[in-house]
């Protein structure tokens, strides 16, 4: 006789994360970014990932449009190996309503 087995359980399936989904609310955004400059202040390109991160919440074309940038330069600034000039941290800074912020540590 022989024994049924059970059948062989399915490889689940998973997608990418991706933090740009769950940023919808401006106090969302300000949080995320604020929780990067202040617990990962000298990982610039974090930074700017999380810069980008928040550019495709709210859009990279509207983004890149108030920032005066074209859509393919805020992709390169804002990439992984992206290394944007000062001012265009500002430029997007304000296109997406936040504002970096000092305070004395």
């Amino acid at each position: 006789m022989s024994a049924s087995m059970p059948p062989s359980p399915q490889p689940a399936t998973t997608s990418p994360y991706d933090v740009a989904e769950h940023l919808r609310t401006p106090e969302e955004i300000a949080a995320y970014l604020d929780a990067w400059l202040e617990d990962a202040a000298d990982d610039i390109s974090g930074i700017t990932r999380a810069l980008g991160d928040i550019a495709r919440a709210k859009g990279m074309s509207q983004v890149a449009r108030d920032a005066g940038l074209s859509r393919e330069s805020l992709y390169r600034a804002l990439s992984e190996d992206g290394n944007p000039s000062f001012a265009t941290v500002l430029k997007v800074a304000r296109a997406l309503g936040v504002r970096l912020h000092a305070q004395v540590i």
